[in-house]
């Protein structure tokens, strides 16, 4: 069974909702990623989306814009993202990882070769934030081939008819944006959040996460009282924008804020 399959079973099983960061690989350098990944675990992470840095991330905020381009100012390349997560898997064999970026580096690679290597260093799905679903089918029959999941994005904006279709396509589980903007909005309405999964929930039965606009351990409880999962990454990157000379600091913060939105969603 595939992790993020599992990893969502067993949270079921024991009445928990999936907590997941978010965090740019290279970010502040590409020497201390793995080290985050490892502490985010530590501190209540079910599963880890990592970033792949892109010259023109156009769903992302100031916040994740910053972070691709301290990535990007070392180089850090979808192969280095991969070598990551492959060095992560070494002494972390259970925990999901999901790639979250964009169309043109996996393109570059080329869609069988990325499915492949993908499998290699123990990847579990993606997230290509500008891949329609209608024209997914290509690269989700490499990864479908190779265990992965093909993790799809939906917004408070989308037509019923389109949203089945996103449904039909996607895998792993549903990516819900909470609020009309680009990562780091700020207003978070749960209400409007609760109505908008109910209605999701009639088209599928894949988990739903929800992320955008979760900063801390009350907004975290607050979405995993109707969603099952709560995906968090401003919050995450800016505790390393703040702190990129420092990476005690970074480990420090990140673990603080992962272990106060574990806690609360546990309660």
């Amino acid at each position: 069974m595939n992790r993020v399959d599992q990893c969502f079973a067993d949270l079921k099983a024991a009445g928990k909702k999936a907590l997941i960061p978010f965090i740019e690989g290279g970010d502040p350098n590409p020497s201390l990623t793995v080290e985050l990944m490892h502490t985010l675990v530590e501190n209540g992470a079910d599963i880890i989306e990592l970033g792949v840095p892109f010259s023109d991330p156009m769903a992302d905020g100031p916040t994740i814009q910053l972070a691709c381009e301290r990535a990007l100012a070392h180089n850090t390349s979808l192969t280095d993202i991969l070598g990551m997560v492959e060095t992560f898997r070494k002494t972390d064999t259970k925990t999901p990882v999901v790639l979250m970026g964009y169309l043109n580096p996996v393109e570059v690679m080329g869609y069988e070769k990325f499915a492949r290597r993908a499998k290699e260093v123990g990847l579990d799905g993606a997230l290509i934030v500008d891949m329609p679903p209608e024209e997914s089918e290509e690269l989700a029959a490499y990864l479908k081939e190779n265990d992965l999941k093909m993790i799809f994005l939906m917004a408070p904006t989308t037509p019923e008819v389109r949203a089945q279709t996103i449904c039909d396509h996607g895998s792993g589980y549903l990516y819900y944006v909470s609020v009309k903007g680009v990562t780091g909005s700020a207003a978070l309405d749960v209400d409007d959040v609760k109505s908008n999964l109910d209605r999701i929930r009639e088209k599928t039965d894949l988990p739903l996460g929800v992320g955008f606009g979760i900063k801390d351990g009350k907004t975290a409880a607050a979405v995993a009282n109707v969603a099952d999962a709560v995906i968090v990454g401003s919050a995450l990157v800016k505790c390393i924008e703040e702190n990129p000379e420092n990476p005690e600091e970074i480990k420090s913060q990140l673990g603080a804020l992962m272990s106060e939105m574990r806690s609360a969603m546990d309660a």
